[in-house]
């Protein structure tokens, strides 16, 4: 299934969008961006892509957020938020320890801005906040912004 799934990522790919997504993310060294690498697709074509590819298990959603390619961490965490909607309370506490463990790979705000608040901030809803002041003291950028968007 991840083959599949990154041969049609792949066959999307569009170079001049991705000249253009490479600055307008900030990939240039030194940037918060630096070393992403985009093929250029929409967010409405990773968003079908997502949905489609529901049944990806932890460990090809792992491969994915482990990617330098952008669109394909975008991807993974889609298919984390529609697993998410569609899970048990199990399966949702699931979700959102795998998200939090990979909160260093949500690294870029467009990651953040489309997940964080549909799985960490759904989940912690009724719950003990704790996390998301840890989050927030975090030297990392992006988990600081989770802890934010979260709420």
């Amino acid at each position: 299934m991840l083959q599949k799934l990154i041969l049609e990522i792949q066959s999307l790919k569009d170079l001049e969008k991705a000249k253009g997504a490479q600055r307008f993310f900030k990939t240039g060294p030194g940037e918060y961006g630096e070393g992403d690498i985009f093929l250029g697709l929409t967010v409405p074509q990773q968003r079908k892509i997502a949905e489609k590819y529901i049944g990806l298990n932890f460990t090809n959603i792992q491969k994915m957020l482990n990617s330098k390619i952008h669109e394909y961490r975008l991807v993974g965490v889609l298919i984390l938020v529609y697993k998410y909607k569609q899970a048990d309370e199990n399966l949702k506490g699931d979700i959102f320890n795998f998200y939090l463990k990979n909160a260093k790979k949500v690294n870029n705000w467009d990651l953040v801005d489309v997940s964080c608040h549909h799985i960490i901030g759904d989940f912690l809803l009724n719950k003990n906040k704790e996390i998301l002041y840890d989050l927030a003291v975090s030297e990392n950028l992006w988990e600081k912004r989770i802890s934010i968007v979260s709420c």
